[in-house]
């Protein structure tokens, strides 16, 4: 079974994520939507909720399922034996940095990561641009899944 694990703060999904998600079920059995936790970050919702988001938006999926960790990502893909890192990209900017992190998952781990790039209709969609729109009470629910209008 090939499994892979989408890792993420989800703060809170977006539809960008959804449609990197939706476009990874064909490629993978199984996807493990990671949510990290990082003690030193301020969250605007807690892990719990960023969970159940993530879950109600999946619900009606198999081959998707939620898990939270903290740490490094390898670690935790080394413990759940998953091979596969998938990241989307928006912009050039977002290439650059996560090829970094790619090169040293795959020196320390052997863990290939999996790029998808995001539909141009979402491609300006950012976890923290929505809770600038959030945090000044504006419409953010077209950027989000239902599961994310509070």
């Amino acid at each position: 079974m090939k499994s892979a694990v989408f890792p993420g703060s989800f703060d809170p999904i977006t539809l960008g994520h959804i449609d990197i998600i939706e476009r990874s079920i064909p490629l993978f059995d199984e996807i493990i939507i990671a949510v990290g936790s990082n003690s030193q970050k301020k969250y605007m919702f807690s892990a719990e909720k960023r969970i159940a988001f993530i879950k109600e938006a999946f619900s009606g999926c198999q081959s998707i399922s939620v898990m939270q960790y903290e740490g490094m990502t390898i670690d935790f893909c080394k413990k759940i034996q998953v091979d596969f890192i998938i990241r989307g990209l928006r912009n050039p900017a977002d290439f650059e940095f996560e090829k970094a992190i790619a090169h040293t998952n795959r020196a320390l781990s052997g863990i290939e990561t999996v790029f998808l790039l995001t539909a141009a209709k979402t491609s300006f969609i950012s976890s923290s641009i929505v809770r600038e729109i959030i945090s000044n009470e504006g419409d953010y629910t077209q950027l989000v899944p239902d599961s994310v209008r509070i």
